[in-house]
Order: C-alpha cells, then structure tokens, then sequence
C-alpha cells in the first residue's frame, strides 16, 4: 500500500519550557486504510504530535510529508483540508448547528452534501437535533460529534483523532466507533486515534503507536503490540489495571 502520511525524525520541547524535551526522534508512516492507536502514558506528547501532523503545531526539528511531498510546500488550508484533525474538546463556531457544518463548504468553495448530513446525524444518534438550534448551547457530546462530521465532510485523507469519544456515553462511543469504521470501510479514510481505552484501541486499530521515554517506543500490527509488546515500558503500560479490560482482537 502507497505510504499517505510521513514523519521524520520530529522533535518537539514543551511550549511553556523550551528547555525541556516533550519527544524527539519520532519517525513513522502511515498508509492508505491504516488505523493507528496512538497509545502512551500522559505526558508524552501524542495530543501534541496530532496538532503538528495537522500543522495546528510546529516542530522543532524534522519534517512531515503528504503522499511524499513536505508540509512546507503544500498550503496550510490544503494540507488540513486532507489531514484533518478532531479535537477532544470539540469547538463550534458562533452562528447554529447547521452554520457549523456548512462553514467547511464556505472555506473550501465546495457544496453542500445535505443527503450525507443527514446520514451521518443519524448514524451519531442526532438524527432529532435541530439543526437551527445555537451550536452553543448544545451539550459536551453533541458538540464533540458535530465537530466529528463537520470534519468527515471534507472526505480527508487522514483523520486525527484526539480522545474524540471522552465525553461520550458508553452508547454514544459505541455508535462514533461503528460510524468511523464504515466510513472506513467506504471511503477508504486512514486514521490516527490517541484514546486511553485499550479495549478501544484493540477494536478500532491494525497497528499500534505507542510512546514512552519521549519518543516512539514502538510501531507494530495492534495484535502483535497487545499480545507481546516489545518493551517493558509498554507491557507495563497494558498491566494497568483500569485500563486492561477484555480486549477484543477479532
């Protein structure tokens, strides 16, 4: 498969501490179709590494590459017209929740799909939202699903996706998942996921990222990576209690 989506060699040091390293030699690709779990202990920089491959963020050090060609040559509108990224916490734009997902057909001058709009309002579970209602006063999951679709409706090449289900109900995830898998499955989308639910990462992803000491520790097929990882920092990191669960790998 054609690689989509390089890294090479990043580096990146705290905002607030220039001084102090967040994670450095990070390099990776991603192909067409893959789904990646970005996994790691907090503090590693996994939300920080979206923001700079969605160019929300700079490095400080190496580069990023789109089907080959460097982020320095490709307009910034463009590249995250198809490397889109989703927030955790999601942001509307002032105006309703209609204006909010027509504002992407405004910025990149393409129409309105209204037929999908309504497709993916009801495979999120907000087929009965209305859709003149302020995008202000909807609740933390409504938001965090406009903002999903409002994304989805550019047809990226990539999605970032950033703890998108937090905060939503265990229904609510569930349903993000299955909607994010068959738009996968149709639209051929890769997906780079940071969640902290390894029984979700086992469901959604073929490979694995995961970070540790700083860097990325190791990137390898989600089954091998959950059955045996190849670091002790990793196999300490899926003995956490809280988080092991039953992990399903079919």
């Amino acid at each position: 498969m054609p690689t989509l989506l390089e890294m090479e060699q990043l580096k990146k040091s705290h905002a607030d501490s220039p001084g102090t390293l967040l994670f450095s030699n990070v390099s990776a690709a991603a192909a067409r179709h893959d789904r990646v779990a970005l996994l790691g202990m907090s503090g590693q920089g996994k939300s920080t590494l979206l923001r700079i491959l969605s160019l929300l963020d700079i490095a400080d050090e190496g580069d990023i590459r789109l089907e080959g060609i460097s982020s320095r040559q490709i307009d910034p509108i463009e590249w995250r017209k198809a490397v889109c990224y989703v927030a955790q916490q999601a942001v509307m734009l002032p105006g309703s929740v209609e204006d909010n997902l027509r504002t992407v057909h405004q910025l990149h001058r393409i129409p309105y799909d209204a037929p999908l709009v309504g497709k993916l309002l009801a495979q999120a579970g907000l087929e009965t939202i209305d859709l003149s209602k302020n995008a202000a006063d909807l609740s933390g999951g409504e938001k965090q699903r406009i903002a999903l679709i409002r994304s989805l409706l550019l047809r990226p090449k990539i999605l970032l996706l950033d703890e998108i289900t937090a905060s939503l109900d265990q229904s609510n995830a569930i349903r993000v998942e299955e909607l994010l898998q068959q738009w996968h499955r149709q639209e051929g989308t890769a997906m780079i996921w940071v969640t902290h639910q390894l029984e979700q990462a086992a469901r959604i992803s073929d490979y694995v990222w995961f970070m540790g000491d700083h860097t990325l520790l190791e990137k390898t097929p989600a089954k091998q990576f959950f059955e045996q990882p190849k670091t002790g920092l990793a196999r300490k990191f899926l003995n956490q209690p809280l988080d092991r669960g039953e992990l399903c790998l079919s």
